[in-house]
């Protein structure tokens, strides 16, 4: 059975989910909001694993349109292992994944493939970048902010 980890490996997750979903954003790339259903929504999704395991963690993966979503569960239920949705979910899956990938370890962060067998299509960030976002104002800006605006 599995154990679930301890609250302050929880909270160092909880701290590097936030910060790959400020660093996302940041690029630009649209972020699921915890607690919403994914059925509504589309884009980055980052989730927190509360169990102590190689596969848990902090887990990043992305959610493709709602109508292609449906396309590609058609397929499956059908069985309709030719049809065009299925190969361009993948290919959207892992281009999308390797667009994360590369942003996230330009902020900083170790990223690795999932070790998920359940969570295809994800990575996994077990460790943030410390100090400052490359999105937050440096010194120097905020001299400048202050220098015109009086």
């Amino acid at each position: 059975m599995l154990e679930k980890t301890d609250a302050e490996v929880l909270a160092q997750r909880e701290r590097i989910a936030a910060r790959v979903r400020e660093e996302l954003v940041a690029a630009g790339l649209p972020v699921l909001a915890p607690g919403v259903n994914p059925l509504l929504s589309r884009g980055v999704e980052v989730t927190v694993d509360p169990f102590d395991d190689a596969a848990g963690g902090v887990s990043v993966g992305w959610r493709s349109s709602p109508r292609l979503h449906s396309c590609v569960r058609r397929a499956a239920q059908h069985n309709l292992r030719d049809d065009p949705a299925l190969a361009h979910q993948k290919v959207v899956l892992e281009g999308m994944l390797a667009a994360i990938t590369a942003i996230l370890r330009s902020a900083g962060f170790t990223v690795r493939d999932s070790l998920n067998d359940y969570a295809p299509f994800t990575v996994q960030v077990p460790a943030g970048p410390g100090g400052r976002p490359s999105w937050v104002p440096g010194e120097e800006e905020a001299d400048v902010h202050l220098t015109t605006t009086h």
